[in-house]
């Protein structure tokens, strides 16, 4: 009864995301079509699932991506506002495939590879910390 209580007043969701880069540092992004802005590849982290292989789904449903070494972990990060309860992995990965861009669908609205000193303007704000963390090298704060 204990348990059943815990975790519905304590319980958290998990999601991953991938800040992936190429040869000339051009990052990644998403746009969804639930959601505004442009964002990082990435989703929740399914039942019986780790957060790789939550990963590594997502970034190929997301961006025809298929991880090729395994990603860096950067950090893991609250997000209240998505939710009071979410916490999101932010893995960095350099080595990959990707043999075509998506096509647009139910989920991903559009994507593509963009220079860091021309990011969409829309891009999310918690997006944009990410990535200036990661390129800088500055250590990462705790909230998403």
């Amino acid at each position: 009864m204990f348990h059943t209580y815990w975790r519905f007043q304590r319980g958290m969701t998990l999601g991953v995301r991938g800040l992936v880069f190429d040869g000339g540092r051009r990052i990644f992004l998403i746009r969804h079509t639930y959601v505004p802005g442009w964002q990082l590849p990435g989703g929740g982290v399914e039942v019986g699932e780790t957060m790789l292989e939550a990963l590594a789904r997502e970034l190929v449903e997301e961006g025809n991506i298929s991880l090729s070494a395994p990603p860096r972990l950067h950090g893991v990060f609250y997000n209240p506002t998505a939710s009071t309860r979410d916490h999101v992995a932010l893995f960095v990965a350099e080595h990959y495939a990707q043999p075509a861009l998506p096509a647009a669908n139910h989920e991903i609205a559009a994507c593509g590879w963009f220079a860091l000193d021309a990011l969409p303007e829309e891009t999310t704000p918690g997006t944009r910390r990410r990535i200036d963390e990661v390129m800088s090298g500055t250590a990462p704060s705790p909230r998403w």
